[in-house]
């Protein structure tokens, strides 16, 4: 039997070790894995055929480009798979350049008609579907400080932007007066050259809604929440639970998507007010950090993604395991130290201690520990440590 070649860049990361864990069990596949460091996360799984040590995507795109370019030309992949933004983008800026490269991706037009989060709210309320009040500004010189009401979201167009060959990471602000304005203006400075919008803040918490497509038709959805977060207040899933999907914002970002004929996975972000209503945030057009946990439920988005690209015989599941929880270890700990460096009472900071030394174990999977493919542990601890003492 003749194997499809799957190359799967950005290894580093967790989302890169869920999407070869998930594509090394099916016999159709060799999977190679690719990142700039001497070793990463996916790289050292058991499911990984070879690691491919590439240059810094972000660091050298020029040599990264180059680099892509002559690895397909000598392993003739069947599909690479970038699991983060920058690698994403810089694929999609030189489609010329690397049109022999297969990846799961639309056109860029279409990419950026979501990426980009201006032309995301402008298309959103064209569609007659809700967002915050926003005004969009190409840069700060159009920005009058006198007009702002407080509080708002100061939102970058792009989260990452390219510009004289170098990355460019933005930051979305939420600024509650003049001089938290002025702060955040002063220590951003690309908004000199960039555009943002200014958004009204939303009290209330955020949704969010796991898509796959197939040349601009549905083919499946996946919902969970986050049940902790690093930092506390709010960032990265730690521990996530996998939830039924909410019909309002599956019709929502239904909306959205079929609107630019998606292609792909893509998770819709959306901010719930305290009365129940929905507004879209922004769309990520890749792979999201809590995808193991769609995998354990039962919805392995990578080998649907891949099946469909491939044209590979597979089947969509019609329902997904509801109460299923993953848990980053590590991730997770870091989040019980810095909570416990915060000004909570005495009180809550031992019922967290309580809830992180006492997991529900009959429902809850690691995401990176587990047994049956054990060194991407060992390679995350090695990091973990090293970055611990300053070494």
């Amino acid at each position: 039997m003749t194997k499809s070649k799957v190359l799967v860049l950005d290894a580093g990361q967790r989302s890169a070790l869920a999407v070869v864990r998930s594509l090394g069990r099916h016999v159709e596949l060799t999977v190679f894995t690719a990142d700039a460091d001497e070793a990463a996360l996916a790289g050292e799984s058991r499911y990984s055929h070879q690691y491919l040590i590439c240059p810094s995507a972000e660091n050298q795109p020029d040599l990264f480009v180059e680099w892509l370019e002559q690895t397909q030309l000598k392993y003739q992949f069947d599909l690479v798979l970038p699991v983060t933004e920058i690698t994403s983008q810089l694929i999609l800026l030189n489609q010329t350049r690397l049109n022999h490269i297969p990846t799961p991706f639309p056109q860029y037009e279409q990419v950026m008609q979501l990426a980009d989060k201006s032309r995301l709210v402008k298309l959103a309320e064209s569609l007659g579907l809700n967002c915050p009040a926003s005004q969009h500004f190409q840069n700060l010189s159009e920005l009058d400080r006198s007009k702002v009401s407080y509080p708002c979201v100061l939102k970058p167009f792009q989260s990452r932007l390219f510009r004289d060959n170098k990355w460019i990471n933005t930051v979305v602000g939420i600024v509650r007066n003049s001089n938290e304005l002025d702060t955040y203006l002063t220590k951003n400075t690309y908004l000199n050259f960039s555009g943002f919008m200014l958004q009204k803040f939303i009290p209330g918490h955020g949704a969010g809604i796991f898509c796959l497509y197939n040349q601009g038709k549905a083919v499946t959805f996946f919902a969970h929440k986050r049940l902790r977060e690093k930092p506390p207040q709010g960032g990265v899933s730690v521990l996530s639970e996998s939830q039924a999907v909410d019909q309002n914002l599956r019709e929502f970002a239904e909306k959205i998507l079929n609107a630019v004929a998606w292609h792909g996975v893509a998770m819709v972000e959306f901010r719930i007010d305290t009365q129940g209503k929905a507004y879209l945030m922004e769309i990520n057009t890749r792979f999201w950090g809590s995808l193991q946990l769609s995998i354990d439920s039962g919805l392995d988005f990578p080998w649907l993604l891949t099946a469909q690209s491939l044209n590979l015989t597979h089947s969509v599941p019609t329902h997904y395991k509801i109460g299923q929880r993953l848990r980053w270890l590590l991730g997770d700990l870091d989040s019980l130290y810095l909570f416990f460096k915060s000004s909570s009472s005495n009180t809550a900071k031992w019922k967290r201690l309580l809830q992180f030394l006492t997991p529900d174990l009959f429902h809850t999977k690691h995401e990176v520990n587990r047994l049956s493919d054990f060194g991407p542990a060992i390679c995350e601890f090695k990091r973990y440590i090293h970055a611990f003492f300053g070494k």
